[in-house]
C-alpha cells in the first residue's frame, strides 16, 4: 500500500503517514482500491495484481467488482485472451481514479504539512523510532 510520507524536521521520530479514504455513500476509494487498480494496470491481469498484495484472487475480484459498480463507467474490463488467455486491462475511467486519488493524497499532504509537523513536534523522541 503506498502512503505519502512527509518529511520530518527531527530526525529522531519517524515521518507521519497520510492514508485517505474516500466515501461516496456505501461506495470507498482508498489506498487498497488504488494500489489495486495500478497493479492491473502494470500487470494487465486482477489474479497477478492480487498476488502482488498478497490477496486471493477472489478478494482481488470482488474489490474491482465493488468498483465497477460504484463508478457510472466501469474501471476494468475483461481482455478476451488469445495463446497467453485473457487478462484486465483498466478503463479511462480506472486510469482517472489512480491519477484523482494520486493528486488527492499529494494535495492532503502539502495542505496538512504544517499541522502534522506541529503535531510531530509535541511527540516524544523515540530511540531508533521504536
Amino acid at each position: 500500500m503506498r502512503s505519502v510520507w512527509l518529511n520530518p524536521d527531527r530526525m529522531s521520530t519517524l515521518p507521519a503517514k497520510i492514508f485517505l479514504r474516500f466515501y461516496f455513500g456505501a461506495a470507498m476509494i482508498g489506498p487498497g482500491k488504488v494500489t489495486l487498480l495500478e497493479h492491473i494496470r502494470d500487470t494487465g491481469s486482477i489474479s497477478a495484481a492480487g498476488r502482488a498484495m498478497a490477496m486471493s484472487y477472489k478478494r482481488a475480484w470482488m474489490l474491482v467488482e465493488e468498483m465497477n459498480a460504484a463508478f457510472a463507467d466501469p474501471v476494468v474490463e475483461s481482455v478476451r485472451g488469445g495463446a497467453k488467455g485473457g487478462g484486465a486491462q483498466l478503463t479511462a475511467t480506472g486510469i482517472t481514479v489512480i491519477t484523482q486519488y494520486r493528486a488527492a493524497e499529494t494535495a492532503t499532504a502539502q495542505a496538512t504539512a504544517p499541522h502534522i509537523a506541529a503535531l510531530q513536534a509535541l511527540l516524544r523522541d523515540i530511540p531508533d523510532g521504536k
